[in-house]
């Protein structure tokens, strides 16, 4: 696949993207949850190495291809990384999938009810690096905990600025402000994020498109103006703490939005299965994204 031939696939291709981004502080959680408990290594490299191993055996597996699954976010030692002797990006985009980096170094404390992207000093040098390495676009996150306009406008300017220093790379900016599903503001959080999301798509130069990851709304349909918007490649939702059933039924009552999901892509993933009883599980997970990103269901206004 060709830049062409992705962004292609980003717009209108049937499925979702996989996030096999988990970084640094939240890998011993991902490992726990695939079956190895804290103790089983002894240094960080060997954390890692097994993280980058659950990852393999996912991308190698039969059931993870470009067919359900268009996009890949990965972490950036994922990245550098090899599936079977090749590069990651390679093996990706050989299986139909368009791969993605997560950029963001983590986040700030809270103040004014969110979260900020820590500062990024080396982020033109691993744009360049991951562009060389075949990857598509980037992934930044940000949090809102609670409706307030001031600190909402903050992240979304936060994010446009990232985005647009992608976008100077040739790469497609994932913007990821993510609303706390335990908020107890989540609507108005939601209702407020949309004005400044349409405020800051004004602001880009008219041609230029970018991706958006969102939470699942409280009201089916509020980030519809975000689907049908110009600017706009394509909208994902992150699971954001749901089970994968309750999050597929909720990303079914919104048109356009497709999935990009980790914890409820990966919820029932064991080291110690089969190699056939993973391939299995995977693909019966995948089967249920796949049918919550385009078997939409009517929800009355």
């Amino acid at each position: 696949m060709n830049t062409t031939e992705m962004t292609a696939k980003m717009a209108s291709g049937n499925g979702f993207i996989a996030a096999l981004d988990q970084s640094g502080g939240s890998t011993p959680k991902a490992l726990k949850g695939y079956g190895i408990e804290e103790g089983a290594w002894a240094s960080e490299e060997e954390m890692f190495g097994l993280i980058h191993e659950m990852r393999a055996r996912i991308i190698r597996s039969a059931a993870f291809t470009g067919e359900k699954v268009i996009g890949a976010i990965l972490f950036e030692r994922t990245m550098d990384g090899t599936v079977d002797g090749k590069p990651v990006p390679e093996a990706l985009i050989e299986k139909g999938v368009v791969p993605f980096i997560k950029i963001d170094k983590g986040l700030e404390d809270e103040a004014n009810g969110v979260q900020l992207m820590k500062p990024m000093p080396t982020l033109d040098e691993l744009l360049v690096r991951s562009k060389a390495l075949g990857v598509y676009g980037t992934k930044e996150r940000s949090v809102i905990n609670s409706a307030n306009r001031e600190g909402i406008a903050a992240v979304v300017a936060q994010q446009f600025e990232v985005g647009r220093q992608v976008l100077a790379h040739g790469m497609m900016p994932i913007i990821e402000p993510e609303v706390n599903i335990k908020s107890e503001t989540r609507a108005e959080c939601d209702a407020i994020l949309l004005e400044e999301i349409l405020n800051n798509l004004d602001g880009l130069a008219d041609g230029t498109q970018v991706m958006l990851k969102l939470s699942l709304p409280v009201m089916p349909g509020t980030f519809d103006p975000l689907v049908s918007h110009p600017k706009v490649l394509r909208v994902v939702a992150l699971s954001g703490g749901y089970k994968r059933p309750e999050a597929c039924v909720e990303l079914a009552k919104n048109k356009g939005i497709i999935a990009s999901f980790s914890r409820a892509l990966l919820e029932d993933l064991r080291a110690q299965m089969s190699d056939t009883e993973f391939d299995a599980t995977l693909g019966a997970a995948i089967d249920e994204i796949f049918a919550g990103s385009t078997q939409k269901t009517l929800v009355a206004a």
